[in-house]
């Protein structure tokens, strides 16, 4: 499948075989091609030795032409520009075997927290959950990928982006060299038994990379498998005593994953080898994901002065949570299972922090 830009707002849409046009689904306009058999293969991505010579890549220029036709249709997606912009997507899989609880719980406390919080427009932030009736803001593979351009679109100097996912997240075989643990993460879209999963690789490719100096982007990935979801070159872990050490995990094969000159941070419910909850023992009244309500929590307590103070708060509130309060020992064994806890009645699920660059987190302050 051939990968154009929109002739209008630069969104790369995919080319059906065999196709003259596409429309896009974020401006609605209709973007006419000429025999796609005769366009020239995309230029090859470049990659960089470890010592990264040329840390700000250029940013991917459009290697298709094509036509403009206006569309009478209205925009699905937030029009205008915000220097706050945020996607949310919560999946719960409604009907299947795979279903959860507490995604489209988590989707919406987000979006509570960037409004009220954070001062983020309501125009500005786009959600997408399994419970929307417009086809656009559905959370399949198409439909995150269009949202990750929009998030990034004309993004500059003084841009604070945001970007929020909580539902599945898998593990599959790297064949490519860049990944220290030799396994990628992905994202668990809502048609992903048939349309396939989204590669942290692509996820680096479309928010992290192209993000130019001034602009910042925070990622919250409530998912299993989620420690490394932006692959971003260094990670932070708490080491034996208790402090924060940065891990160097740039790619072996020496491809930058770095940004434009911007600051990329990412936070995940759990390392790479973990699972992550969905889980009522938080809240109480309703099903969160561990890792968003932990987050939310360290805001909203006051906890949230600087980076390392955030995964101190949201790992002692996931470590002191006990899963198996009030339940028999059937329900227990279950909530085990699905939770990937124990009988003890403990989340064993770590925050993680991920950044494009390294940064004391004990002293720098913590903002959307």
């Amino acid at each position: 499948m051939i990968l154009i830009n929109c002739s209008h707002c630069r969104t790369p849409l995919q080319l059906p075989p065999g196709a003259t046009s596409v429309r896009c689904a974020i401006c609605r306009a209709v973007t006419v091609v000429a025999d796609p058999r005769g366009f020239p293969p995309p230029p090859q991505q470049q990659s960089y030795s470890p010592g990264y010579s040329n840390p700000f890549p250029p940013p991917t220029q459009s290697y298709y032409p094509g036509h403009h036709y206006p569309s009478p249709e209205p925009p699905m997606y937030p029009a205008g520009r915000s220097p706050k912009r945020a996607v949310i997507c919560g999946i719960s899989y409604k009907n299947t075997t795979h279903e959860l609880q507490g995604c489209i719980n988590d989707a919406k406390c987000m979006k509570y927290l960037l409004i009220n919080r954070f001062k983020f427009p309501d125009s500005s932030i786009l959600m997408l959950t399994d419970e929307e009736t417009d086809i656009y803001k559905r959370p399949t593979k198409q439909n995150i990928r269009m949202a990750l351009h929009w998030l990034v679109q004309g993004v500059q100097a003084g841009d604070s982006l945001v970007f929020h996912f909580s539902g599945h997240g898998l593990q599959q075989k790297n064949l490519t060299g860049d990944e220290i643990d030799g396994f990628d993460e992905t994202l668990c879209p809502l048609d992903f038994e048939t349309a396939g999963m989204i590669v942290d690789d692509e996820i680096n490719a479309t928010i992290v990379r192209p993000l130019p100096y001034g602009a910042k982007l925070h990622a919250i990935v409530d998912s299993c498998h989620s420690g490394t979801m932006l692959d971003l070159p260094f990670l932070c872990r708490m080491d034996r005593n208790g402090s924060y050490r940065w891990e160097d995990h740039r790619p072996p094969s020496g491809v930058y994953k770095g940004t434009n000159g911007g600051e990329v941070i990412s936070f995940s419910g759990c390392d790479d080898n973990q699972t992550a909850a969905d889980t009522q023992a938080m809240s109480k009244v309703t099903t969160t994901g561990a890792m968003t309500f932990s987050f939310i929590k360290a805001i909203e307590s006051g906890q949230a002065t600087t980076y390392g103070n955030m995964l101190n708060s949201m790992r002692s509130t996931i470590r002191n949570t006990d899963v198996n309060s009030g339940s028999d020992i059937v329900t227990s064994l279950i909530t085990m299972l699905l939770s990937g806890g124990t009988l003890s009645g403990r989340l064993k699920q770590e925050p993680q922090l991920t950044a494009h660059s390294t940064f004391d987190v004990y002293s720098k302050p913590f903002s959307l």
